[in-house]
């Protein structure tokens, strides 16, 4: 009856070992499914961003050249106000410069009010 118990014992054991070894190959067949998933979610991820990031520049590209023909109408407009500035300093600036010298030069002293009150 010993033998039969051992045989009986190293047959749960064959048995046990036999399931520890399918339950491995599943515990690594699980991970190498989780691995390719997440592969092909990456890859996924990036044809995603690729196509959003055309369908970007596609857009910018289509709708950008309105801001340009905006910003050049604009560079010519300031081109135009400042041309317009410079000649205008070219044809008052000595009469203001002569101005302020004749102002620095001519000192009209005066008491302030205070002063005048007190006094």
């Amino acid at each position: 009856m010993s033998a039969q118990n051992s045989a009986g014992i190293q047959t749960l054991l064959d048995a046990e070992r036999e399931a520890q070894k399918i339950v491995q190959q599943a515990r690594e067949y699980r991970t190498k499914r989780i691995r390719e998933a997440k592969s092909e979610a990456q890859k996924e991820i990036e044809e995603y961003r690729k196509q959003k990031e055309e369908e970007f520049k596609k857009f910018e590209a289509e709708h950008s050249s309105g801001y340009k023909k905006a910003e050049e109408d604009a560079n010519k407009e300031a081109e135009v106000k400042l041309q317009e500035i410079k000649d205008a300093g070219n044809e008052k600036g000595a009469k203001v410069t002569e101005g302020l010298i004749h102002a620095l030069v001519d000192v009209k002293p005066e008491a302030s009010e205070k002063i005048v009150v007190k006094a």
